[in-house]
């Protein structure tokens, strides 16, 4: 054991001396993140370093403490390594698990500055190494200054004057105790605490920066009477894009981001660094078009400045392929650079009538599951011409579908059971978190899917009750080389064929009675469609419109900053627009009628006229 452990520490000294501290880094060797067309051109070119050094003196000592604090208390008298941490790394690294998390301030700046970022063992003993050796010959404040400056802050922000910038939109030097506490909150990961991308990330950023403020106080470098001041948070402000992300891309790009993130160990911080290929679904001719119809309805039929309702109105809308499930196009906003919100991802607009088919297909489930219905495959059409006896769901609710009446989808939600009609929404497409609570008024719309959600879950009406997990990139490589978890997704049943094409018939007059034949021409191609109408009351217009082609979602909706609550949709574009909901339809049709034109009709005309 002697000979052992005496080998053991001749060895490590040995490799100590032989390692050699190399030059840092060259930022500006940094590569852009490039993300593609679906027709393989270049979209857009993402990832300039946004990093400004400054010395240790102009940035407060409250923040430096609080970045101590919350990084590694011991920093100013340990060795520069921490061996459980690293121990723990490569326990974790040789799993397959999370690695990070147990590093001191030296062995971060170490890996900054001098090292990859590859998760493996061999990069875990040189980063053991290099840190012994830049503790031993760096003073402790040039490290801390090198860490400051080389650190990933979120916001495609290096260094804490860019984030300091980013976050507060002022030089680091002018960063107070409470601010600064806020960014060495991020540091554990901005993706996580960030508190502008989502409301749990707010809550964890608030945890984390009064525990921090508190851990100042237990490490003696914050009085409690100078904490006892610090109980506000300090809000920062919306995030800005780059200009070249202004108009639709930078929706497009957060879209791409996010689900390779979903499908792969990619982080915000990886794609800052740069360097990869990513190839979305994305059409450029659809995004086009579906933007030009929003804004041509806006600009013909709504007027800001002469009606008070049509101020702070909103579109949110997204196109999916219904075949493979491609996100081909949406329309997130007026501009990435000005509205951050991408309305057409994110949740928090009732779906109100538009949810009703779902109630619809699951009492249609029920009704077979039972032996009420025929067989499936039999035709569902001639429903109303079935020997007397008690009306069926699927008659009842029909008519109500069409006619835009709430009752009946009340009642049978409560015959169902809304926990199987949530299931079915579930399985159709739509996230479990977008669900509103089980009680009477779920049947009818409370619940809240993204335009992407619902064009996707409409798909199962043109697809024999079958759908596929939208998706937006179809590739990623770095270097050339292929990053593994993407490709097309498998459909999946979401319904029997028989409920979609019962629910479907309803649907084909709903989107008849809403938009009519293609332009000039009757049409012989079916069209699905889900709407909001005269009796919903809730603060949302919708208009979902699935062919075999496209299936596109528009919403719309009034939200003015700092107020929580939608706004009221009454009397948006004047008294006969039926709460707005009169307007997607518009968008719907101008959209399709560009991107999806219906193909000649035979010479003998239409075969499946209404």
């Amino acid at each position: 054991m002697l000979l052992f452990a005496g080998a053991l520490a001749g060895l490590f000294t040995a490799v100590y001396i032989r390692v050699e501290i190399p030059n840092p880094h060259d930022s500006a060797s940094r590569q852009a993140t490039v993300y593609y067309w679906a027709d393989g051109s270049r979209m857009v070119s993402v990832g300039d370093v946004n990093r400004q050094d400054v010395k240790l003196s102009q940035v407060p000592d409250s923040v430096q403490r609080a970045v101590i604090a919350a990084e590694n208390a011991d920093f100013y008298h340990d060795s520069g390594v921490s061996v459980t941490g690293i121990g723990r790394a490569a326990v974790n690294i040789v799993k397959g698990e999370e690695t990070q998390g147990g590093s001191t301030i030296t062995q971060q700046y170490v890996k900054n500055t001098y090292l990859s970022q590859d998760q493996t063992v061999q990069r875990k003993i040189k980063e053991l190494f290099l840190s012994l050796k830049v503790s031993n010959q760096r003073p402790k404040a040039e490290i801390l200054e090198g860490y400051l400056n080389t650190s990933w802050f979120g916001r495609d922000a290096y260094g804490v004057q860019a984030a300091s910038y980013a976050y507060y939109g002022i030089p680091a030097k002018e960063l107070n105790p409470s601010q600064g506490a806020l960014l060495a909150a991020v540091l554990k990961g901005a993706e996580s605490f960030d508190p502008s991308l989502s409301a749990d990330n707010r809550q964890r950023a608030e945890d984390r920066w009064s525990w921090i403020l508190d851990r100042q106080v237990d490490t003696g470098s914050m009085s409690a009477e100078e904490r006892a001041k610090h109980t506000k948070f300090p809000e920062p402000k919306p995030p800005v894009k780059p200009t070249s992300q202004a108009g639709q891309t930078g929706y497009l790009v957060d879209i791409a981001n996010k689900y390779l993130k979903s499908r792969s160990g990619i982080t915000g911080k990886d794609l800052a660094r740069g360097g990869y290929s990513v190839h979305t679904t994305f059409e450029k001719d659809k995004v086009l078009a579906l933007t030009k119809a929003v804004e041509q309805v806006r600009a013909d039929r709504l007027d800001p400045k002469k009606r008070a309702e049509d101020q702070y109105v909103q579109v949110g809308s997204a196109s999916i392929r219904p075949e493979d499930g491609a996100i081909v196009a949406v329309y997130g906003g007026s501009d990435a650079i000005e509205h951050f919100t991408n309305n057409a991802d994110t949740s928090g607009v009732p779906a109100a009538s538009a949810f009703k088919p779902f109630v619809y297909a699951a009492a249609v489930e029920k009704e077979l599951e039972s032996g009420e219905r025929p067989a499936e495959g039999a035709d569902p059409e001639p429903l109303k011409s079935r020997p007397a006896g008690p009306p069926t769901a699927s008659v009842d609710l029909h008519s109500a579908l069409v006619g835009s009446d709430h009752t009946p989808f009340v009642e049978t939600g409560k015959k169902v059971g809304l926990k199987k009609v949530k299931e079915l929404a579930v399985a159709s497409g739509l996230r479990e978190e977008s669900m509103a609570e089980l009680e009477p008024t779920f049947a009818i719309g409370t619940s809240t899917p993204s335009a992407v959600r619902l064009a996707s879950a409409y798909t199962a009406f043109v697809n024999q009750g079958r759908v596929t997990e939208p998706y937006s990139v179809t590739k990623v490589e770095r270097s050339g080389v292929a990053v593994d978890g993407f490709g097309q997704p498998k459909p999946r049943r979401a319904m029997s064929s028989e409920a979609a094409s019962i629910v479907g018939a309803a649907l084909r007059q709903v989107a008849w009675g809403a938009v009519g034949p293609p332009k000039g021409q009757w049409t012989s191609v079916p069209s699905c469609a889900g709407k909001t109408g005269p009796n919903d009351r809730m603060n949302s217009a919708w208009f979902i419109g699935a062919t075999p082609e496209l299936s596109t979602s528009v919403a719309m909706f009034r939200t003015k900053p700092d107020v929580p609550q939608l706004l009221p949709m009454q009397g948006v574009g004047g008294p006969d627009s039926e709460r707005g909901s009169a307007f997607p339809p518009l968008i719907w049709k101008a959209y399709n009628e560009a991107a999806a034109p219906a193909p000649p009709y035979p010479a003998d005309g239409p075969k499946d006229r209404p």
